[in-house]
């Protein structure tokens, strides 16, 4: 059986943690009772299960169990954080901040905003991929509503700053929602110290099953008004209808208890494997890091590789590495990354980028393949002509690796 590719893509998606499915299994053959069920064993044992999930998500944020909302996952909570705010608080003003460099599941429902006659502010980001604070500043207006900024970026891994902004909207009374599915459980998150009063979270970035995530939504100081988008039977304080999927639940909070958990030695161990994979990367001319060198998730490295073709590097790491150039929801459209391009790069050096994302079962022997296989590929291309390989899923050129 051929060896496959080393994964190194765990800001698209991570693999389930055995000990993740070994506390899911349970709920769905012997514990698969509906936890709105309240009439008879099968029923309590699944509340039972959905209400220590709850407890478990709120300690990782510093939040109370009532203001966690179970969601299918951060696109549906992004969604209903930005609209439901919108819905709820039109009447008061119709005006949001957002950035540039945001998720397509916060840009896309601000736009769908825009065309409902709401005003979108869209910051731009500094070279490193920071916004001006200063900027966020002048763009609060007396109608604005709802400021949105994510965590940690999902290509760059930028962290921006969440308690200086936070305090910002706290000053201004608007409302602060952050994305924060790259950032649960990878670096500290406190939405009462942060002054976060909407915060979207996802389980499959962090080593828990698909299909599953939650939203914060603040219940005091300020107490948060949404309108729901679902509706039916009232579940999740009337904000999310639909039959909770308990299995999901149990792994999301037991992943992201493990994460917490291990976060510590996780943090030093990854940063140890990204700074080896860059210093190896970096010899090479011509490689340009994207985003701030420190101030950034622990297992992310996203590069620009000059005077190669986009395509052709990454058909060239295929057969060893599974790495992206962007994110996952649209490495599908053939289209350069909007935030690599935000940060100033060309669309050439757009194109030609890797985003690196280190995972929990990624070892030193793996980085050091990666990085080989890495620089003899744009060694190869650099030398060749792009338009001969860019259509070729393995390399015709000669490259010498030695798989473990």
């Amino acid at each position: 059986m051929p060896q496959r590719p080393i994964y190194l893509d765990c800001h698209a998606t991570t693999p389930v943690d055995e000990r993740v499915l070994e506390a899911m299994l349970p709920y769905f053959t012997e514990r698969f009772g509906n936890a709105a069920s309240m009439g008879h064993v099968y029923g309590w044992e699944a509340e039972a299960a959905v209400k220590q999930s709850r407890e478990m998500l709120a300690i990782a944020v510093h939040a109370s169990p009532e203001e966690i909302i179970f969601t299918s996952g951060a696109t549906e909570a992004n969604n209903l954080a930005i609209k439901g705010v919108a819905e709820a608080n039109f009447q008061r003003g119709r005006h949001i901040i957002t950035v540039v460099t945001e998720h397509n599941a916060v840009l896309d429902p601000c736009r769908y905003l825009q065309s409902l006659g709401f005003d979108v502010t869209f910051l731009p980001v500094q070279g490193d991929g920071l916004i001006n604070l200063a900027d966020l500043e002048r763009a609060f207006r007396p109608d604005t509503i709802l400021v949105s900024v994510m965590a940690a970026n999902n290509e760059i891994g930028v962290l921006q700053p969440l308690s200086a902004i936070g305090a910002m909207c706290r000053e201004h009374q608007v409302l602060f929602h952050t994305d924060a599915a790259q950032a649960i459980a990878k670096v500290p998150l406190d939405v009462e110290a942060m002054n976060i009063d909407l915060m979207s979270l996802t389980a499959h970035k962090v080593y828990g099953p698909k299909g599953i995530g939650a939203l914060f939504v603040r219940r005091r100081n300020p107490r948060v008004h949404l309108t729901p988008q679902l509706h039916g039977g009232g579940h999740e304080r009337g904000l999310r209808s639909g039959t909770l999927y308990t299995p999901q639940i149990v792994g999301f909070a037991k992943a992201v208890e493990l994460a917490i958990a291990e976060m510590p030695s996780e943090t030093r161990r990854l940063l140890h494997l990204r700074d080896r994979l860059w210093q190896t990367l970096s010899q090479l001319e011509d490689i340009e890091l994207n985003g701030h060198p420190t101030q950034r998730l622990p297992g992310n490295l996203n590069i620009s590789v000059s005077g190669v073709d986009g395509q052709a590097l990454h058909l060239g790491l295929q057969p060893v590495m599974a790495v992206s150039s962007g994110a996952a929801c649209t490495s599908a459209k053939v289209a350069p990354s909007h935030v690599l391009q935000a940060l100033g790069r060309s669309e050439e050096l757009a194109y030609a980028s890797i985003r690196f994302g280190i995972g929990r079962f990624n070892t030193a022997a793996e980085i050091d393949q990666a990085a080989k296989w890495t620089i003899a590929t744009i060694q190869a291309l650099r030398q060749a002509n792009p338009e001969a390989v860019k259509n070729s899923v393995s390399p015709p050129y000669p490259v010498q690796f030695e798989p473990t």
